[in-house]
């Protein structure tokens, strides 16, 4: 194996990034050296500029699907620039100007964003005009939960069509709100998750129906109707 001190390596931590070890992928432990640190997570400018600056080995831990940062190791000082780096940076003049322009123009795209969602919500739903104020209330809330940014919903997603994005963000939030989908006990078994999820789509997609083709609806009854109230 190559020098560690070398080469970034991505690697699994053990329980604590502050134990003086790490776990490569391929299983074998790793002894941090004395004079490295561990960057904790939370500053993006600090974590870039400090992989810049040499060897780095990114901690992370997995848990469930998803992966979590337990921050950088690298030597101390190549940390100590990198902060130094980009505090000189954030000083300087004209960084508020650029800081504040930047976060207007992200104010506008998100706002531009949330209505052309809005939008798709209510193109995908398409319900009869006798059900459009429940269509109207079902895109707001859908928009209020699957939009903003650090969401991680799929309205966030830029891979898939937004025609795409709509619809999975309304079968995703009729899972939640009318069925019994976030008490339910699934069994541990691989595909039966899916397999649940794929039928309850089916149930939704059943009562959107109603809604599209005008029928009358018992709004004791429907638990769509009893979601928006």
């Amino acid at each position: 194996m190559k020098d560690p001190e070398h080469e970034t390596l991505l690697v699994t931590s053990s329980p604590s990034p502050f134990h003086r070890f790490v776990w490569d992928k391929q299983g074998r432990r790793l002894d941090i050296p004395e004079h490295w640190d561990c960057l904790k997570p939370g500053d993006a400018a600090v974590t870039k500029t400090l992989k810049s600056l040499g060897p780095s080995w990114t901690a992370t831990r997995k848990k469930g699907r998803k992966v979590f940062s337990d921050g950088v190791w690298a030597p101390a000082e190549n940390i100590a620039e990198a902060k130094r780096l980009v505090a000189e940076k954030r000083a300087a003049p004209d960084y508020a100007r650029k800081r504040e322009a930047d976060l207007k123009r992200r104010e506008r795209k998100q706002a531009e964003y949330e209505v052309m969602f809005y939008e798709a919500l209510l193109n995908w739903l398409d319900f009869h005009p006798r059900y459009q104020a429940e269509a109207e209330k079902m895109a707001k809330l859908i928009c209020a939960h699957a939009v903003p940014v650090g969401s991680g919903t799929v309205a966030r997603t830029e891979r898939i069509p937004i025609e795409d994005r709509a619809s999975a963000a309304v079968i995703a939030w009729m899972r939640h709100a009318t069925t019994a989908y976030d008490n339910m006990h699934i069994p541990l078994v691989k595909g039966r998750r899916r397999e649940v999820r794929r039928e309850l789509a089916q149930q939704s997609k059943k009562i959107l129906s109603a809604y599209r083709q005008g029928r009358d609806i018992d709004r004791d009854l429907c638990p769509l109707a009893r979601a928006l109230r």
